[in-house]
């Protein structure tokens, strides 16, 4: 397997990954990546701006992820608890596996590649949040060993449960 930078060849394999993730959303009633987000033009920022990433086994692409170290504004505010550090940190966004691999814990790799990434760039501290409704990705989070620091606020201003790992 191989962990990569994405490029604006790669959309079309990533856009496919998000509408599998969208589709599980929906069906399972988890009002999450709803109402055409994340989208073309989202995974086209995410590629120029150099947060995009993908997972490759033998040529095709099996994971998708954002991976920024620009910080998060949203992050600026957190209620009901607090980050665990205040230095500099990575965020995880857009995190997903085609539903032809799910299952086969690709998900941690693609975090422990993320952990590999930060290390390289001396960070050791990642956030990423999630959806109340979504509990495979609260599952997956503390698995690895991320710990829960409490409530964001995202753009439109619904919640999110909001998590940091120290490493």
């Amino acid at each position: 397997m191989e962990f990569r930078k994405a490029t604006a060849l790669d959309i079309d394999c990533i856009m496919k990954i998000i509408r599998q993730a969208q589709a599980y959303f929906k069906e399972n009633g988890i009002n999450q990546w709803q109402n055409n987000y994340p989208n073309n033009e989202t995974i086209k920022g995410d590629i120029g701006n150099g947060y995009g990433y993908v997972l490759e086994d033998r040529g095709e692409i099996i994971g998708t992820v954002a991976v920024s170290f620009d910080g998060e504004k949203t992050y600026d505010v957190i209620y009901d608890g607090e980050w665990l550090s205040s230095g500099e940190y990575a965020v995880i966004h857009r995190m997903a596996v085609d539903d032809v691999y799910k299952g086969r814990g690709l998900s941690s790799v693609l975090i422990k590649y993320i952990e590999n990434i930060c290390l390289d760039k001396g960070v050791h501290s990642i956030k990423i949040d999630t959806h109340s409704e979504n509990i495979s990705m609260q599952r997956l989070i503390k698995k690895n060993d991320f710990k829960y620091c409490g409530i964001i606020y995202v753009e439109d201003k619904s919640a999110r449960l909001a998590f940091e790992k120290i490493f």
